[in-house]
């Protein structure tokens, strides 16, 4: 199943890395942009992670929540969130369940193995639950910032 811009967002409920349960649905009323990533502490990730850490004020000050979402345990991702001080919650998603109703888990190759696993791929929920924008080609190093850009026009505009 593939989502397009306009659909409702998929539910959830996942624990962060400190056990807290974080659900979708209890969000309503704000936007929510939701980063599905491969792995902690990996260049590109790192280099993703800090971009929403840099941009996080910004952020948090046009009321939009910032949740990052990999296949990573709970201490993988306290680890990670520690080393980097990134401020927003990082979600577990062990079996890659909404990974997948997100349509963002898959077939992937890395020098020359193919394996299954999680495709970088952000989506803007809108107040409603709706999806606003889905952004699948990912620049790791400007990526929370050419997002913040997107959603501040798109607010404005």
């Amino acid at each position: 199943m593939s989502l397009s811009v306009g659909d409702p967002a998929p539910d959830f409920t996942l624990p962060d890395a400190e056990g807290n349960l974080i659900c979708l649905s209890d969000l309503r009323g704000q936007r929510v942009v939701l980063y599905f990533y491969p792995r902690d502490n990996t260049p590109g990730c790192t280099k993703e992670a800090c971009g929403f850490r840099d941009a996080y004020a910004d952020y948090q000050a046009q009321g939009i929540r910032v949740l990052g979402v990999s296949a990573d345990n709970a201490r993988s991702h306290q680890k990670f969130a520690q080393k980097f001080q990134l401020p927003f919650p990082l979600l577990v998603d062990e079996g890659a369940q909404v990974a997948t109703a997100y349509g963002v888990f898959g077939p992937k190759k890395f020098m020359g193995k193919e394996y299954n696993g999680i495709h970088r791929t952000t989506f803007i929920i809108d107040p409603q639950g709706k999806i606003e924008a889905i952004v699948s080609k990912v620049k790791v190093e400007t990526h929370a910032a050419d997002l913040l850009k997107q959603v501040s026009t798109e607010s404005t505009g």
